[in-house]
């Protein structure tokens, strides 16, 4: 399969996708999709609608969502992509997935600001826009700092930043999780070794894995939440005075009404 571009895209932004689709293809890169794959698998199977639009530099077949009628991948005019286009000029309308994945787009961008908001308005009200991307928390993070790879060139976003990235532009965060707690080592004996981390790291939702998968869903627009109506003052409840009756008028009252 040719790794030649096949339309004119920007030099820069090229030669960054090129750089990371060749890490990502790399042993470290292959555990980090396949870790990936599962708890994206797990999170598209509970969607349904039109469309899924799927971004990122990765040459591996990206999940898919079972319920979900046609899913789209977008991205640099490169082998495996079905729709080429600029990160910050999707040739899609407003509103028209139901379902955005950006997988690892985000770290591998020239304006990160640029690419969210291309997604988010790629996402219909109430639809979902799933984020990953390399923890920087841990010890992928920093093995960023030192590597001489296409890795070296991650920028490595951390989840809070885009939390609130996210708010401003009209999601609430549903889930965030973390995978892949092995450390980037090369061998695979090591990696065989450090296998159990993963059962470890899932049981106790640490967040210290090598990347994080963000949940976010985009609010309706125009709803809001009622203000209590405020009641008008009514006054006080004062008490009236009550008339004495005494004994000897209580009597002749008697003495009358028989």
């Amino acid at each position: 399969m040719s790794e030649q571009p096949f339309a004119q895209a920007d030099a820069d932004w090229l030669r960054l996708t090129q750089d990371a689709r060749a890490w990502l293809a790399s042993p470290l890169g292959e555990l980090l999709l396949a870790e990936q794959r599962e708890a994206l698998d797990e999170e598209l199977a509970r969607y349904f609608g039109g469309y899924l639009v799927h971004y990122g530099p990765a040459l591996a077949e990206p999940p898919k969502a079972p319920q979900i009628r046609c899913n789209v991948r977008l991205g640099a005019p490169l082998a495996g992509v079905q729709i080429a286009c600029e990160e910050q000029a999707w040739p899609l309308g407003e509103h028209a997935a139901d379902v955005v994945v950006l997988q690892h787009g985000l770290d591998f961008s020239l304006s990160p600001h640029g690419l969210l908001r291309e997604a988010a308005r790629s996402v219909r009200p109430g639809g979902y826009l799933l984020i990953t991307g390399i923890n920087p928390w841990s010890t992928w993070g920093l093995r960023h700092y030192f590597a001489r790879d296409g890795l070296r060139q991650a920028r490595c976003i951390s989840s809070s930043r885009l939390t609130d990235w996210l708010n401003l532009l009209g999601f609430a965060l549903e889930k965030r999780r973390f995978g892949c707690y092995r450390p980037p080592l090369s061998a695979p004996t090591w990696q065989a070794r450090l296998a159990g981390l993963e059962r470890w790291g899932d049981r106790l939702k640490a967040p210290g894995g090598g990347f994080y998968l963000l949940v976010a869903r985009k609010l309706v627009v125009g709803l809001r939440p009622l203000r209590p109506v405020q009641r008008a003052s009514m006054g006080k409840l004062l008490p009236l005075p009550v008339a004495k009756v005494s004994r000897r008028d209580s009597k002749n009252w008697q003495e009358r009404s028989e």
